[in-house]
């Protein structure tokens, strides 16, 4: 898992180009969506299929970008585009276990003991 100690997590909506690296997804947050990606702030894009996902991340020490692909499944989305939406690091934990963290599902608890 990733440590956020202070930024947020912001997910690009609509989907992104995969081609780009560290340095076309720093400048699309910077010029498209008007944030800094230097920050400490997690970014996360997704291509347009949905099994792939990259989240950009500076340190304050230096750029890091992760990739996770889902053998089966896609990544829940928001619906809107053009984009960012902030979501909780607890969501972007579901979101990369392939779980809809828009409304996770707790399982089935006993209601007694015995």
């Amino acid at each position: 898992m990733i440590s956020i100690p202070s930024g947020r997590v912001w997910i690009a909506t609509g989907h992104t180009d995969m081609r780009r690296g560290m340095q076309g997804l720093a400048l699309l947050i910077q010029e498209s969506f008007k944030r800094d990606p230097h920050a400490g702030d997690l970014f996360v894009f997704r291509r347009r299929r949905g099994d792939l996902v990259k989240i950009l991340w500076h340190d304050g020490l230096g750029m890091s970008l992760y990739a996770k692909r889902l053998d089966r499944g896609k990544f829940i989305w928001p619906s809107a585009s053009g984009g960012v939406l902030s979501i909780s690091a607890a969501q972007m934990a579901y979101m990369l276990e392939g779980i809809d963290w828009r409304n996770p599902q707790q399982t089935w608890r006993p209601q007694s003991a015995g």
